[in-house]
């Protein structure tokens, strides 16, 4: 288990090993199926972002993240969970999100930790611009 602010910052390390392709800046999130999708990262010549698909992670590390792959997917839609204002389907606003604790091997989500209190992953509906919609019950 580790916390999205744990994986932020770490170094994204390629298949042949060779120096690091950047640093994580950000985890992109399946509601639907509560686990991670995407690894994005920033560096490069231009310091652009980039989005890996999570199948394509190795290992999630203290010291780094090794990828099996280093082609990007820049499809991936993107929202920040961390700092994300929290609603219910009712529409009562449950504080904002503060981290995440997911399983590195399967990219389960197991918690989300709020300004508010622990809110568990099977309670997330949707995820936009505004706000991450949870069920109120």
């Amino acid at each position: 288990m580790m916390l999205f602010t744990e994986v932020r910052g770490l170094p994204v390390v390629p298949p042949d090993g060779a120096g690091p392709l950047g640093a994580v800046t950000s985890l992109t999130v399946d509601v639907a199926s509560g686990s991670v999708s995407h690894l994005r990262w920033r560096g490069g010549r231009f310091g652009r972002e980039s989005a890996l698909a999570w199948d394509a992670v190795r290992s999630v590390g203290p010291g780094a993240v090794r990828v099996g792959s280093a082609a990007a997917d820049e499809s991936a839609p993107h929202h920040d969970l961390l700092g994300r204002r929290i609603l219910t389907d009712t529409g009562t606003g449950l504080g904002t999100v503060l981290d995440v604790a997911f399983d590195t091997r399967t990219a389960r989500l197991l918690a989300l930790f709020t300004t508010r209190g622990e809110l568990p992953p099977d309670r997330l509906l949707g995820l936009g611009d505004y706000a991450l919609v949870v069920w109120a019950g």
